[in-house]
């Protein structure tokens, strides 16, 4: 990787990212953090030309952790054969990812892709500040935008996410 991370040290913060993805869900969730590690970085893996920065790299494995976590969801959901999969999701969206309550992984992701058909870019962005935990400056720098645009970008997200959500 471009950033000279240690092996050790990258996968230490994989798994903390993993253990906090997985401290959101509902009680009983039947993934570990290094399970998800594991599934993540294998999806990530080859995925890259040239050696990633550190946030893009971040940036992938927070996405690969976030499609591990539907695609369990789904499995789940499936063998259940609960046809009401959408749960009403309440959160406040500029809390940190560490305060948040458990999530709807499912609901989340297909808020997400709704959003992602209206403005893709504020799409990435939630993702980068909720998944990766990276701060509007930093998001805005993976994005190539000015701050004030990633602002901008933030305060619809989360009002448009909210009204879909909450």
């Amino acid at each position: 990787m471009g950033s000279g991370i240690p092996p050790a040290d990258l996968y230490r913060e994989l798994r903390g990212m993993a253990a906090m993805y997985l401290s959101r869900e509902r009680p009983g969730h039947t993934l570990q953090p290094t399970a998800l590690v594991h599934e993540a970085f294998l999806r990530v893996f080859g995925s890259f030309s040239e050696a990633p920065t550190r946030q893009d790299f971040f940036a992938r494995a927070a996405e690969a952790m976030r499609r591990v976590l539907v695609d369990h969801a789904r499995r789940k959901n499936a063998a259940k054969r609960n046809p009401d999969v959408s749960e009403r999701v309440s959160r406040e969206l500029d809390r940190s990812p560490t305060e948040l309550p458990p999530l709807d992984v499912l609901a989340i992701d297909e808020a997400l892709a709704r959003l992602e058909e209206i403005d893709r870019r504020a799409a990435r962005l939630v993702r980068l500040r909720f998944f990766v935990g990276l701060t509007v400056p930093e998001a805005a720098q993976v994005l190539e935008v000015s701050v004030s645009a990633a602002e901008e970008d933030w305060r619809f997200a989360r009002a448009w996410l909210s009204e879909r959500l909450g």
